[in-house]
């Protein structure tokens, strides 16, 4: 599977992210481990919601969609 997923800071409020991982748990944990440069100085990190879909290619055009103007849109109203 893979999964297009949403994180929201606890410590800073308003600052998301949205991302693509096969290994959600352990990403979730490399983002509150600081590994990964862009989210290390919002952590801790939250999950707040998460797609799965079998084809990759599927998931690579939602997570694109979700980054677009009208993702973004679409993820406030529906995920935020």
């Amino acid at each position: 599977m893979h999964y297009v997923y949403l994180l929201e800071s606890d410590a800073f409020g308003g600052q998301r992210y949205i991302g693509l991982t096969a290994n959600l748990k352990k990403r979730l944990g490399d983002h509150n481990a600081g590994k990964s440069p862009h989210t290390s100085k919002y952590m801790p990190w939250k999950l707040v919601t998460y797609v799965a879909f079998s084809d990759i290619e599927k998931a690579r055009a939602f997570e694109r969609y979700l980054k677009s103007g009208s993702g973004h849109a679409f993820a406030k109203k529906r995920f935020w």
